[in-house]
């Protein structure tokens, strides 16, 4: 991308999807915009107000980032075009002279706050949980000029330094090594180059709700050796009950035995969103099963060419 480039993140600055964002545009150029939500920032994408927005994904603790899934499920198509792992670390931290014994309330994102439940329950039981739009909009919070409700923030290092928060207690994560992980969306276009290494997001919806259903979507993945690393269900919000899915694989687009399974489930679905193929940030290779490389897929399709030939 450009040096102009304009990446959007889920601000105030001093959030993990800041630190996301810094970790990649190390390597790429850009201006860097701060949103309230999730949703303001795509929609400021699909808006082309922005060229790009990090946001979260997925979490090692609490799973997938449902308003990023739900956003990505609807509206205007975009694409993923890459991802970052953000080790995630925790501290409590409040205005100067505010002793951990007076906390009665604390101010945090709901994804921090369920990754701190058990830290909380043991040293602050009687603390009231005050939900805010992100762990650095709750430091902030507190050195703002309108009161929010709090006496402590639960937030990440770097934000409560930001704000001369004084920090009462470090790493107070309930899983040790929780990881937190971002992705790239983009507006559609070029696609990222295949590297080997790749993943592929895509949203799934069902023709009907009906035994067997979900099996036959996952067989398109299963006959051609391709390893899903993440399947959760959204409700598409039409009915109750009516659900679509959303799935993570290894591959890119362009392997034969991806485009195959992508074939597959566009011919039983009510409707495929292709979101993205893009590189691993582990650089892992993805390992390929016997007889589902490029070339298997390729000479069974000249076999059959031959067949139909007159």
């Amino acid at each position: 991308m450009s040096p102009t480039t304009r990446y959007g993140y889920l601000g105030p600055e001093g959030t993990f999807t800041q630190m996301a964002l810094l970790s990649w545009a190390a390597s790429h150029e850009g201006e860097q915009v701060p949103f309230g939500s999730v949703d303001s920032a795509l929609e400021a994408l699909r808006r082309s107000e922005i060229d790009a927005a990090m946001v979260p994904i997925e979490n090692s603790v609490e799973g997938g980032v449902s308003a990023t899934l739900d956003a990505l499920a609807s509206g205007d198509p975009l694409v993923v075009i890459g991802e970052v792992n953000v080790p995630i670390t925790f501290v409590l931290a409040a205005r100067a002279g505010m002793p951990l014994a007076d906390i009665r309330s604390v101010g945090t994102h709901s994804h921090a706050w369920a990754q701190v439940r058990g830290w909380m329950d043991a040293n602050l039981p009687s603390a009231v949980y005050i939900p805010t739009l992100s762990t650095a909009a709750a430091a902030a919070g507190l050195v703002g000029e309108v009161e929010q409700g709090y006496d402590a923030a639960v937030c990440a290092p770097i934000a409560a330094a930001n704000h001369g928060l004084e920090v009462l207690a470090e790493d107070i994560g309930d899983q040790a090594g929780a990881v937190t992980r971002f992705v790239l969306v983009a507006r559609p276009g070029s696609l990222p180059e295949r590297t080997g290494a790749d993943k592929t997001t895509v949203m799934l919806f069902q023709r009907d709700d009906r035994a067997g259903g979900l099996l036959e979507l996952l067989e398109q993945f299963a006959v051609r050796g391709i390893n899903m690393t993440r399947l959760e269900s959204r409700p598409t919000k039409s009915t109750l009950g009516s659900y679509c899915f959303s799935i993570d694989f290894e591959g890119h687009v362009l392997d034969e035995r991806v485009g195959e399974a992508l074939m597959g489930l566009k011919r039983v679905c009510a409707e495929v969103r292709f979101l993205g193929s893009y590189p691993r940030e582990d650089g892992a290779q993805v390992q390929v099963a016997p007889l589902t490389g490029d070339a298997d897929f390729s000479a069974a399709r000249t076999w059959l060419h031959s067949l139909r030939r007159p």
